[in-house]
C-alpha cells in the first residue's frame, strides 16, 4: 500500500513537472515569435516614417528574442539550445539586414532599403518557423504529459479503492491530490492553448489562428475574402498620448471591426497596428469592398481617448480566394502586397495587382529579362511627330521605347514600364532612353535638320539626386544642346513629390533643358503649383483632345487650358489628335502642336526619315 501511493505521488510529481516545464518552454518561444513579429513590424514602420523612437523599439523587440532564447537555452534540453543557437545565429543575420535598412532609409535611398527588406523573407521565415515550430512541439510535449497523467489518474481510480481498502482516508486524501493535479493542469493547458493562439493586448486571434482558419476555409472550396488593415498615423497617436493611450486604442479597435462583420468572420491581430478580417464564403470581389467601407465607416467614428476624440483611419489590402490565390500562405502574403501598396501610394484601399507585386514570379522572370535588354541593348525608340498648328511643319518628336524581345516578340510598354517604376530599374532605362535619344538627335542636327526631342520622366526619377547630372552629362558626352530635350513628367508624379519635384526641375530648367506637364487636366496638379514649375508646355490629355469637336465640355476644357498656358507663357501641345477636324479646332482655337495618328505613329528611326523627307518635301513645293 505504501509503495502503491509512493509510486503514484512520485509518478504524479514527475509528469507535473515536465508539462510545466514544457509549457514554460513554449512560452518562451512564443515571446520570441512575438518579438520577431514586433521586429518585422517596427524595422517597416521605420521605412515609411524614420524616428528614433521606432529604432529604439526595434532595439528592444530584439533584445527580447534574444532574452527569450537565451531562457531556453538556460532551462531547456540539449536538442533545445542546439536548436535556439540556430534561431539566433539566424537571427543575427536579420538583424544585420535590418542595420543595413535603418541606414538606406537614413539615406534617402528608399529603393536600396526595398531591396533589402524583400532579401529578409527568407531568413524572417526561418526565423519565424522555427520559433513556431519550438512552441509547438513542447505544447505537444505539455499535452502529451497530460495524456499520461490521465492515464495514471484512470489507473488511480480503479486502484485506489482496491488497494487502499484498508485506508480509505488516505484514499480519499489521494484522490483529492490526483483532482487537483488534473484541475490544475487541464487550466494550464486550456491557458497555454488560448494564449498560443490569442493576441495578449486585445484578446483576438492571433496571426497563427488567423492562418489556421484561412486555410480551414480555403479547404472548402468556397470564395474567402482576406482583408488587411494597417493603422494610418498610429505613431502620432503613441509620440503624443503616449504608448498607454496607444494600446488602448488598439483594444477600442477589435470590437469596432468585429461589430461590422458577422459572426462567421474572423476579426485577428497581427501585431503591432496591423489587423485582419477573414470573410468566409463571400459572393464577389465587390462584396468585399462593400464591408471594407463599412470597416472604414466604423474605424473613423472618433473613439474618446485621455480625453481626446480620436478619428482613425487605416490602410487596407484586399485578396479574394480563387482570384488572388488558392493557399493560405499565397493570400496571407499577396493581401500584405496590397496593404502596402495602399499605404506607400495614399490609396486608403487597394486591391491585389500582380504588376505590383515585386515578388510575383512572372514578373520576376520579366524584370531578369528586362536587365538582360538593357545589357544586350534589346529596347528601340521610336518617335512620334509634333506638328506645329499654325504651320504643319514638323517641330518635335516624342521618344517612345519598345523592346524587341528575342522570344516573347514585341513586348508592350505597359508590361514593362510599370514593372521597372516600382523596382530600382527605372533610373537605369532612364538613362538608357536619354542615350539612345540625344545619339539620334545629335545625326539629326549632323544632317541639318535638328529636333527637339522629348522623354518621359516616372514618379521615382525624381528620387534621384543624380538625375539632373546624369542629364547633363549625356547632352555634354552627344553635343546636343538643352533646348533639343524636353523632359515630360506627369501631373501625378509631380504631386508625389512636389519639393524634390520642384528643386530637380529649376536645376534642369537653369541648364537650358525644355520641362512639360504630361497629361496635363487629369492629374492635381493646383493653379498654386503650377505657377512656381519651372515649365515650358502643357501637354493636354487625350482624354479632353480626343471628344473636343463632339462633347462640348472637352471642348471648353481644351480652350481653357489653351488659355490659361498662353497667359502663363507656356506652349501648348494637344495629345491624341486623331482626325482633320480635331487638328483644325485646336488651330483655331490658339494651341500651338499637335500629336497624334492624324499626322503619324510613332515611327522606328528609319521609318521617320523617310516620314519627314516626303512631309517636307510637301512643303517645299507649297
Amino acid at each position: 500500500m505504501s509503495g502503491f501511493a509512493l509510486w503514484a505521488s512520485q509518478t504524479t510529481a514527475r509528469v507535473a513537472s515536465s508539462a510545466s516545464a514544457a509549457n514554460r518552454l513554449a512560452s518562451y518561444y512564443l515571446e520570441a515569435s512575438r518579438a520577431a513579429s514586433e521586429e518585422m513590424s517596427l524595422e517597416r514602420s521605420y521605412r515609411l516614417v524614420p524616428t528614433y523612437e521606432t529604432l529604439a523599439a526595434h532595439a528592444a523587440a530584439e533584445r527580447s528574442f534574444v532574452a527569450a532564447l537565451h531562457r531556453v537555452q538556460t532551462e531547456g534540453s540539449a536538442s533545445d539550445r542546439a536548436q535556439a543557437q540556430a534561431i539566433l545565429l539566424t537571427h543575427a543575420d536579420f538583424v544585420a539586414s535590418a542595420e543595413k535598412v535603418f541606414v538606406a532609409v537614413d539615406r534617402g535611398d528608399t529603393a536600396l532599403a526595398t531591396r533589402i527588406e524583400y532579401g529578409q523573407a527568407e531568413p524572417l521565415f526561418r526565423v519565424q518557423h522555427d520559433v513556431d515550430r519550438g512552441a509547438t512541439e513542447h505544447r505537444k510535449e505539455a499535452f502529451d504529459q497530460l495524456a499520461s497523467m490521465r492515464r495514471i489518474s484512470a489507473t488511480m481510480t480503479w486502484g485506489v479503492p482496491l488497494v487502499f481498502l484498508v485506508g480509505l482516508a488516505i484514499a480519499m486524501v489521494l484522490s483529492t491530490m490526483l483532482a487537483r493535479y488534473r484541475r490544475d493542469l487541464d487550466a494550464e493547458r486550456a491557458q497555454a492553448v488560448h494564449d498560443s493562439l490569442h493576441d495578449s493586448l486585445t484578446g483576438l486571434p492571433n496571426r497563427q489562428l488567423l492562418a489556421t482558419r484561412l486555410h480551414t476555409a480555403v479547404q472548402t472550396g468556397r470564395p474567402v475574402g482576406l482583408v488587411l488593415l494597417d493603422l494610418d498615423r498610429f505613431k502620432e497617436i503613441n509620440d503624443t498620448l503616449g504608448h498607454r493611450c496607444g494600446d488602448e486604442l488598439l483594444t477600442r479597435v477589435g470590437p469596432r471591426l468585429t461589430a461590422a462583420v458577422r459572426d462567421t468572420d474572423t476579426v485577428a491581430r497581427l501585431g503591432g497596428d496591423e489587423f485582419a478580417v477573414l470573410l468566409s464564403d463571400v459572393t464577389s470581389l465587390d462584396a468585399v469592398l462593400n464591408i471594407v467601407e463599412k470597416l472604414r465607416l466604423a474605424l473613423e467614428l472618433p473613439i474618446q481617448i485621455a480625453g481626446a476624440d480620436l478619428s482613425v483611419e487605416a490602410s487596407v489590402g484586399i485578396v479574394v480566394s480563387g482570384e488572388h490565390g488558392d493557399d493560405a500562405q499565397t493570400l496571407l502574403r499577396r493581401a500584405e502586397v496590397a496593404m502596402y501598396v495602399a499605404k506607400q501610394r495614399n490609396r486608403g484601399v487597394a486591391v491585389y495587382d500582380p504588376s505590383e507585386d515585386a515578388h510575383d514570379p512572372g514578373r520576376l522572370a520579366l524584370l531578369t529579362e528586362l536587365r538582360r535588354a538593357l545589357d544586350q541593348r534589346e529596347l528601340v525608340l521610336h518617335y512620334q511627330p509634333k506638328v506645329s498648328l499654325p504651320s504643319g511643319e514638323v517641330c518635335g518628336v516624342e521618344a517612345l521605347v519598345r523592346w524587341e524581345h528575342p522570344q516573347r516578340g514585341l513586348v508592350p510598354p505597359d508590361q514593362f514600364i510599370p514593372l521597372a517604376e516600382h523596382t530600382g530599374l527605372i533610373g537605369p532605362l532612364t538613362r538608357y532612353v536619354l542615350d539612345v535619344a540625344l545619339r539620334q538627335g545629335r545625326r539629326w542636327m549632323d544632317e541639318g535638320r535638328p529636333l527637339q526631342i522629348a522623354v518621359n520622366l516616372a514618379a521615382r526619377n525624381l528620387a534621384d539626386p543624380d538625375l539632373c547630372d546624369d542629364v547633363l552629362t549625356l547632352l555634354d558626352a552627344h553635343g546636343v544642346p538643352a533646348h533639343l530635350l524636353c523632359l515630360e513628367l506627369t501631373e501625378s508624379a509631380i504631386t508625389t513629390e512636389p519639393e524634390r519635384a520642384l528643386l530637380l526641375l529649376t536645376r534642369l530648367r537653369a541648364a537650358g533643358v525644355s520641362l512639360a506637364v504630361d497629361d496635363f487636366g487629369t492629374g492635381y496638379t493646383s493653379l498654386g503649383q503650377l505657377k512656381n514649375l519651372p515649365i515650358t508646355e502643357l501637354k493636354i490629355d487625350r482624354a479632353f483632345v480626343g471628344t473636343m469637336t463632339t462633347e462640348r465640355s472637352d471642348g471648353l476644357i481644351v480652350r481653357s487650358i489653351v488659355d490659361l498656358a498662353r497667359n502663363l507663357g507656356l506652349t501648348t501641345v494637344a495629345e491624341g489628335v486623331e482626325d482633320a477636324a480635331t487638328f483644325t479646332a485646336l488651330a483655331a482655337n490658339g494651341c500651338a502642336v499637335a500629336q497624334g495618328y492624324h499626322m503619324s505613329r510613332p515611327l522606328s528611326a528609319e521609318a521617320f526619315d523617310r516620314w519627314y523627307v516626303e512631309t517636307q518635301a510637301v512643303y517645299d513645293v507649297a
